[in-house]
C-alpha cells in the first residue's frame, strides 16, 4: 500500500503528532500521566466487585482474569471512539498543507498503543505479586498478538475518521455501538460460556480471537491456538486493507467537507 511508503517519508511529522497525542494527552490535569494507570486501575475495581461479589462468575482469581484483556479492550474502544474525529478535529491542517492524510489516524492509533504498553507494565506487576507468574514461550507470542491488535484498530480508525468528516454523527453512534460491542467480546467472560448455537456470531467478531489470546497468554500461561492467531491475523488484515481504500477514496473531498 502506497501510503505506507508515504507514511515513512513523512514519519518526522508523524513521530512529532505522536509525541503531541502522548504529551497533551493529560496536560492541565493534576495528577497527569498517572491516569494512564489509574483510569483501567478504577474500572478493574468497579467490575471487580460487581462480578465477584454481586453476579458471581466463579472464576478463580477473577481480577487478572479480567484485568489482562481490559487494558488491551481500552485500547481498542479508545481507537474506535475517539480516531473517528481524528481528521475532524485536524481540519485547519488539512485544509492549509499537503501531507499523507494517513498519518492523522496512523499518528492517534500509534500514540494510544504507546499508552497501552505503559500500562501493560501494571498488568506484569500484578501478575508477578500475584504469584500466577508467567510462561516464557507463551510471551514470545504477546508481541505478535499486539501487532494484530494495532493493525484491526488502524484499519477501523482509517475506515470510521474518513466517513466521519461526511457524517458528522458517526462520532457520537460509535460511542454507543464501544459500549455494546465490549458486551459482545469476552472481556467480562470467557468465551467457552457463550452459547454452542450462537458461537458462530461471536467469532466474527474481530477482537474476539485477539482477547482470547491475550487470555491465553497472561492468565492460562498457555500458546494460542494456532487457529485463534490465524483467525485474529486474517481478520485483522482485511479490515486494514477495507479501512485503507475507503480512506483513499474518501480523503480526495476532505478539504471540500471540511
Amino acid at each position: 500500500m502506497y501510503w505506507i511508503k508515504e507514511i515513512y517519508i513523512y514519519r518526522t511529522m508523524a513521530a512529532s503528532l505522536i509525541k503531541r497525542d502522548i504529551i497533551g494527552r493529560y496536560k492541565g490535569s493534576i495528577l497527569g500521566f498517572f491516569w494512564t494507570f489509574l483510569n483501567p486501575l478504577l474500572q478493574l475495581i468497579v467490575y471487580t466487585i460487581v462480578f465477584t461479589q454481586i453476579m458471581r462468575m466463579g472464576i478463580d482469581d477473577y481480577y487478572l482474569f479480567l484485568f489482562v484483556v481490559l487494558i488491551p479492550w481500552l485500547f481498542f474502544s479508545t481507537c474506535v471512539s475517539g480516531g473517528a474525529s481524528c481528521i475532524w478535529l485536524n481540519k485547519d491542517m488539512v485544509n492549509k498543507i499537503y501531507f499523507p492524510r494517513e498519518i492523522l489516524p496512523f499518528s492517534f492509533v500509534t500514540s494510544n498503543l504507546v499508552n497501552m504498553l505503559l500500562t501493560m507494565i501494571v498488568i506484569f506487576v500484578v501478575l508477578f505479586f500475584s504469584g500466577k507468574g508467567f510462561n516464557i514461550v507463551a510471551l514470545l507470542y504477546l508481541p505478535l498478538i499486539i501487532v494484530v491488535e494495532y493493525i484491526l484498530a488502524l484499519g477501523i480508525v482509517l475506515l470510521v475518521s474518513g466517513i466521519t468528516v461526511y457524517f458528522r454523527d458517526m462520532e457520537y453512534i460509535l460511542s454507543i455501538i464501544t459500549m455494546a460491542w465490549q458486551f459482545l467480546s469476552p472481556v467480562l467472560y470467557d468465551i467457552s460460556m457463550v452459547p454452542e448455537d450462537i458461537l458462530f456470531f461471536f467469532n466474527l467478531n474481530p477482537m474476539t480471537p485477539i482477547l482470547t489470546a491475550y487470555r491465553s497468554i497472561l492468565y492460562y500461561k498457555q500458546v494460542p491456538e494456532v487457529k485463534t492467531l490465524l483467525h485474529a491475523t486474517i481478520l485483522g488484515v482485511i479490515l486494514l486493507f477495507v479501512g485503507a481504500f475507503t480512506f483513499s477514496r474518501l480523503k480526495r473531498h476532505f478539504a471540500e467537507e471540511m
